[in-house]
Order: C-alpha cells, then structure tokens, then sequence
C-alpha cells in the first residue's frame, strides 16, 4: 500500500470504471428522480460555484440512487451566445484581428472550435470532482434535438394562445447589434445635465418648458406628462403641444410618475427608448416611434412626419 493517498491514479480509476459499467445511468424501479444540470456556459472552465452546487447535485443524485428510485443526473453545456462569441473575439484581438477579417463562415468555425475546447475542459473537471453525471445523455444547447424541441414548444404556446409576438424595449449593443440580457448589463449612475425646451401649445396659446436628460430622443416623443394634483398644468391634460422641428402634435396627459418637484415637472414621453416611458406609455396607449438612423431617412423608412428630414 502507498504510504501517501495519490488521487490522480485513484480517483480517476475508479471514475473511469464507474463511467463504463454504466453506473450513472438509470436503473432504479422506484419513484423517478430527475435533475437537469444548470448547464455552464462554455465561456471557459468551471469555478467554484459549480463546484459547490454540483456537490450538492451529487449528493441527492446519489442518495435517490441509493434508494432504488429510477434516478437520472443529465450533465450539458451552454451555448451562452454573446458571451461566447466576446471571448472568441478577444482571442482574435489579442491577434490584431476582427471577425470582419475571418468573414462569417470561418468566424463561425473559430467559435465551434472554441466550444470543444472550453466544453471539453469542463467535462473533464465534472469528472475529476466525481460526479455522478450520465454522459450517455449528455446534451448542448445548439444540439439539434434540443432546437427542434423549442421550436415545437414555443408553435405549442402560440397555438394555444399562451405567447404572442409584441414590441418591448430591450438593451441593445450598438456594437455587435443585437439584444443583451439584463444580466449582462452593468448599469452605473452618471451626472447627468438637464435641458430645458418650450413645446408650443398647438393653438399657439403659450409653450410648455420641459426638462429631460435626453434631448437626443425627443423625435420619439409621443406625449408630454404632468401629475394629476400639479395646479399648474391642470388645466392643460387634454391638450396637445405640437413637437418642435417635426410639426408633429403629442397629447399632454397626467400620470402619477412624473415628479413634480424635479425639473419643470413637465416630462416628454418617449415610450421607445426609456422603461418607464414605455410603462407610461402602455397605460396610455401611446405609439412607440424609434429614432431612426439618417439611413432609414435615405431609405424612406422613417414615419411619414420625419421622411424628407436630412437627419434626426
């Protein structure tokens, strides 16, 4: 017998023969007992929270198991999309190159070359920690049997009328354009500058003085709020001012959001490029107009009230 405990050759024989004589595999008759792995993504290797959830994982997979109960441990990885595709262009940085330079067949390849080696680093680290993992059924996201299976639930869901297909504000990466989950989204408090603008009443009665820190979006304006108890523009919720460079006319309505003691207390309402614009928006059945690019003016793909502008 060794004098020391040498896990290297231990450990991973006896995982090896575990793995082969199907050990992990279902083969209970009781009740079943099924956990789906939160699958890591394949933007590197695992890291200390897997280890202690995996650990975790382990024991009531084992424990089940014992018992006799039909029990299945379903290892995978993610895709993990944007993330996988920064680390890939990283890579490609650090070589003084873009994604623009391989083109997209071969950037595309790069990536799946990519997800073998980080997905293969972390099998390889499922096994060192012992899991008790099936990998006869072990699955990756873009599997194609896993694909099918979504597109067939979300036709199910729209059929029974469960999902529908609507307009929602997203984040948007103006870099790789496309959209990006809130949890890849770091928000940080800036010090921001108020502006002050006159909208004209549209009967040409006076103006009304608002004030915002985005004046860049105020061709999507489709309204100007005020609060219901604020004396001073009571008189005025009904009443439209006309948009300034675009002629356009917008409602001025009341809505408990607005604070008035902050600015003016007269707030522009653009519901399609500001989360609580776009609330409002929806308890007031306002439109959503999105500031177009200077190349959709070109392409005559802007509202009919800004077609013609030389940009906005």
């Amino acid at each position: 017998m060794d004098k020391t405990y040498n896990p290297h050759t231990i450990e991973q024989r006896w995982y090896e023969t575990w793995e082969q004589d199907g050990y992990f595999a279902p083969a209970g008759q009781g009740k079943p007992y099924c956990i789906m792995i939160p699958p890591p993504n394949v933007t590197g290797s695992l890291h200390m929270g897997h280890a202690f959830q995996d650990t975790l994982m382990d024991a009531l997979t084992r424990y089940h198991r014992m018992r006799g109960d039909n029990t299945l441990w379903q290892p995978g990885t993610d895709h993990a999309g944007i993330a996988t595709q920064m680390v890939v262009e990283r890579q490609l940085n650090a070589d003084d190159k873009t994604r623009h330079d391989l083109g997209r067949e071969a950037f595309i390849e790069r990536i799946w070359e990519w997800k073998h080696e980080s997905g293969g680093t972390i099998t390889r680290q499922l096994r060192r920690m012992g899991s008790s993992v099936d990998w006869g059924r072990e699955r990756f996201t873009m599997d194609t049997g896993l694909s099918e299976a979504v597109r067939e639930t979300f036709v199910r869901l729209y059929e029974e009328g469960l999902i529908y297909r609507g307009k929602r504000l997203v984040n948007w990466d103006p870099i790789l354009h496309t959209a990006v989950s809130d949890l890849e989204v770091i928000s940080e408090e800036e010090a921001g500058h108020l502006w002050h603008m006159r909208y004209p009443l549209s009967d040409g009665s006076g103006h009304l003085v608002v004030a915002t820190t985005r004046p860049e979006t105020m061709l999507g304006d489709t309204a100007v709020a005020v609060h219901p108890d604020d004396e001073r523009y009571t008189a005025l919720v009904g009443r439209t001012v006309t948009l300034p460079l675009t002629g356009r006319e917008i409602p001025i309505i009341a809505d408990d959001y607005v604070d008035p003691e902050f600015g003016t207390g007269c707030v522009k309402i653009t519901p399609a490029h500001d989360f609580n614009d776009y609330e409002i928006g929806r308890r007031h059945d306002l439109p959503m107009i999105n500031v177009l690019t200077i190349d959709a003016c070109i392409n005559d793909e802007a509202p009919e009230a800004y077609r013609g502008m030389d940009r906005y």
